[in-house]
């Protein structure tokens, strides 16, 4: 062979060998960069479970709260009901032992009265609306009408 052959041979070789080098720090770059983006993604889920797990943690009190709560009602709502049959019971036991009440309690009802029984259940401002409107609505005096 000869020295430029070996040469060019050598320059060959010697660019082969850069361009390995080259393309082994390109490889290099691309895995820390994946790397890199593989942490923060990482730090980004564990950020989120930390909120996560602190949103159960207060979600789970406010669920022993709510039980509580709950719980209260249940106890209030049984002593009314217990309440309500004792007063029932003893109207019942009045009207047994006191004619005069039991006389009054026979009465019908004054027609005020029986009128508020009759008006059908509101739910709502449209309702309360509707149910005004339906009446017999009393008219604005004239300006000028004296007192």
């Amino acid at each position: 062979m000869t020295t430029t052959r070996q040469l060019a041979y050598g320059l060959a070789l010697v660019a082969a060998l850069c361009l390995l080098i080259w393309m082994q720090q390109q490889r290099i770059t691309t895995a820390e960069a994946r790397a890199d983006l593989a942490g923060e993604r990482l730090q980004t889920a564990n950020e989120r479970n930390t909120r996560q797990a602190q949103t159960i943690t207060r979600l789970t009190g406010e669920v022993a709260t709510q039980r509580l709560a709950q719980l209260g009602l249940q106890q209030t709502t049984t002593a009314v009901r217990q309440d309500h049959a004792t007063d029932q019971l003893t109207k019942k036991e009045r009207r047994r032992e006191d004619p005069p009440h039991a006389n009054w309690a026979a009465k019908p009802l004054p027609a005020a009265a029986r009128r508020l029984h009759q008006r059908p259940a509101i739910t709502g401002a449209d309702g309360y609306r509707q149910w005004l409107s339906n009446r017999h609505a009393l008219h604005a005096q004239p300006s000028g009408a004296s007192h």
